[in-house]
């Protein structure tokens, strides 16, 4: 970032109140005297959550250390599983249901805690049978279903160290991924359905696992009974693996500070890069964010939509609610298949409380109206959620107006997968204002500063920091800790730099603007793409939007845009002349985009964040590096 400031255009949000009865009711119903308190001792709202948690050894001290190398509860000893799963055996919730799953073919699975636990624990005793114990690595390539909620848990339960990797990736990605890691084992299925199709991941993890010396075994999960090729010696289905496996396997005791998983996350330069996250911080840091962030009740139904090979699967999918003895849905396939009523009926059906979804897909459903959502009875729904990257106030109106009544509170986080939690946003019984993440978590240090680490004024764009460790932080970047360094506590001194620009109000809500290197240079004004973005999905012809600067000899950079177009909207020049216009009435001419191309589909990672660097490369012509971490959907032709 250079010396100018960040111009931030968007005119500021009138808060929007929760509900009376809510907020009566919430986990935290007085979230001023939160705050207040963790400002005062910010290590004392982490070692209160840590406290509602088993520990096979209490700690030395709450942290140490000096970023970028700490320590959270040094000299604990804990394992995740244990408290996820085998603390609630010793409750009443040993009979509740810990998960729900519905496949996209109309195939159902439940598991108790109790039933859960036998699960983990045959795949757990079939892994250490096979000789894969504390500090292996297993990778676990599926689709979205319980199995692979298993094979996680399994995996830490072990003291092995998970790596995810999307059931959508290419048989190199996959590849790339087990070489780095070093895996010992690889847990995959026949397939997965998706749009009504059979998704086939043998065939790709055979591709990769021929050029995987380390792999000493491959365990395939049958799901859709597709024939796949087996290879001798090394493949083994899932249900031969466990058979005849012990029901009872203890839990490795682990430090606190032992690896839990690596999860692979693509850097700016294209390169991706093995995150690693912690049993003893990430385990607080997860359960209590679950806990405050979606006021979670015994009595909920609770619904991430995300795929479990991206962070949020892995922190509000399996780990943080089970910590919390809740119960959790899950759903194999695409949001809008059959029909673009399989959310809404979902809900309905099951009675679910709590969504968290992403703004793309909200979007997505906004292009089609309000009839889908209009069919089905959401009156199930308390809380709604966004995460992925920053909801525009127009989408956040739609949701709250046609999804939540008007009686939901919505919560829109900001975190990443460095962070491990969620780091952004105002608790759900706090004033909420649209397209804006809001406060810092309490016992979160969260600035906006220049290049300096000077604290901006209001309203003025800049870095989006965090100045004080947090338990969930990443350790270090698998195999690469130079580089760990480098990427995060480098660029701003003393802080971690997130690599997001923000802008913060005179309440300290904080705006999200997107990633500092999509910020655009426009006649010596520096703006954020999510602002023009944003204005651009507010006129009803448009259902999306992505901005990125172009060269130009006279103002350095100009803004494009690509736009796809909302439901019986027809591309046309006069459109084009008049999206522009409409920017350039909404926030200023300075923001005007250039030129508008309108696309079918934008580039995505799966959790819903545009890759604007791809669409950089495509239009300078270059090379646009891995795609691995992409929604194949949208980016096919890239992908094959």
């Amino acid at each position: 970032m250079d010396e100018t400031a960040l111009d931030s255009i968007l005119e500021v949000q009138e808060a929007v109140e929760a509900p009376d009865d809510f907020v009566a009711n919430a986990v935290v119903s007085n979230p001023a005297a939160q705050r207040a308190s963790a400002a005062e001792d910010p290590e004392a709202i982490w070692e209160a959550a840590a406290n509602e948690l088993e520990w096979f050894r209490p700690w030395d001290t709450v942290f140490e250390g000096d970023p970028p190398d700490f320590s959270w509860f040094p000299g604990a000893q804990c394992n995740i599983v244990y408290n996820a799963i085998e603390r609630h055996l010793l409750t009443w919730r040993r009979h509740k249901v810990a998960l729900i799953w519905e496949g996209e073919n109309g195939d159902h699975q439940a598991f108790t805690f109790a039933e859960l636990a036998r699960e983990v624990n045959l795949l757990a005793s079939a892994l250490r049978a096979r000789g894969i114990g504390k500090g292996d690595r297993i990778t676990l390539y599926m689709g979205v279903s319980p199995q692979l909620a298993i094979a996680m848990l399994a995996s830490a339960k072990i003291g092995a160290i998970h790596s995810v990797v999307f059931g959508g990736f290419s048989a190199d990605a996959l590849r790339d991924r087990i070489q780095d890691a070093k895996a010992k084992a690889l847990i995959t299925a026949d397939g997965a359905y998706y749009r009504g199709n059979v998704v086939p991941l043998k065939p790709a993890a055979n591709a990769a696992a021929d050029e995987c010396p380390t792999l000493e075994c491959v365990v395939v999960y049958q799901r859709c009974g597709v024939e796949v090729e087996m290879v001798d010696g090394r493949d083994i289905w899932w249900h031969d693996f466990v058979a005849g496996a012990s029901t009872e396997a203890g839990t490795e005791v682990m430090e606190a500070n032992d690896p839990l998983y690596i999860l692979y996350t693509s850097g700016t330069t294209g390169r991706p890069k093995g995150i690693q996250h912690r049993h003893g911080g990430y385990m607080v840091g997860t359960y209590l964010t679950t806990k405050w962030v979606f006021d979670l009740k015994d009595t909920d139904l609770y619904w991430c939509v995300a795929d479990m090979g991206w962070v949020t699967g892995h922190s509000y999918v399996v780990y943080g609610p089970l910590l919390n003895g809740a119960t959790v849905f899950m759903a194999e396939g695409a949001p809008d298949y059959p029909d673009m009523g399989r959310w809404w009926r979902t809900i309905e059906r099951y009675g679910i409380n709590i969504l968290y979804a992403t703004p793309t897909a909200i979007r997505m459903f906004m292009r089609t109206g309000e009839e889908w959502p209009n069919r089905f009875d959401l009156s199930s729904l308390r809380l709604l959620g966004t995460v992925g990257e920053p909801i525009n106030p127009e989408a956040w109106r739609w949701y709250d107006r046609v999804i939540g009544k008007g009686r939901c509170p919505i919560v829109d986080t900001w975190w990443q997968t460095e962070t491990g939690s969620i780091l952004i946003t105002s608790l759900p019984a706090e004033p909420q204002k649209p397209g804006s993440a809001g406060l810092p978590f309490p016992g979160i240090e969260a600035d906006v500063v220049d290049k300096q680490g000077n604290p901006c004024a209001p309203g003025e764009g800049g870095w989006l920091v965090i100045r004080r460790p947090w338990p969930s932080m990443l350790a270090t970047i698998y195999g690469d800790h130079d580089r760990y360094v480098e990427t995060y506590w480098t660029a701003v001194p003393g802080c971690y730099a997130s690599g997001d620009a923000a802008v913060r109000d005179t309440d300290g809500y904080i705006r999200v603007l997107g990633r500092m290197d999509d910020v655009l240079n426009v006649a010596g004004h520096r703006l954020g793409t999510m602002e023009i973005e944003s204005a651009l999905v507010a006129h009803n012809a448009v259902a999306e939007a992505a901005v990125i600067g172009v060269a130009d000899d006279l103002k350095g950079q100009v803004p494009k845009a690509f736009v796809i177009l909302s439901a019986g909207m027809n591309a046309s020049d006069t459109l084009s002349n008049e999206l522009r216009d409409h920017v350039a009435r909404t926030i200023g001419k300075i923001a005007r985009p250039d030129s508008i191309e309108f696309v079918e589909t934008l580039p995505k990672t799966r959790s819903g964040k545009i890759m604007r660097r791809l669409l950089k490369a495509k239009e300078a012509g270059q090379d646009i590096g891995d795609t691995s971490t992409l929604d194949p959907m949208s980016f096919a032709d890239e992908e094959e």
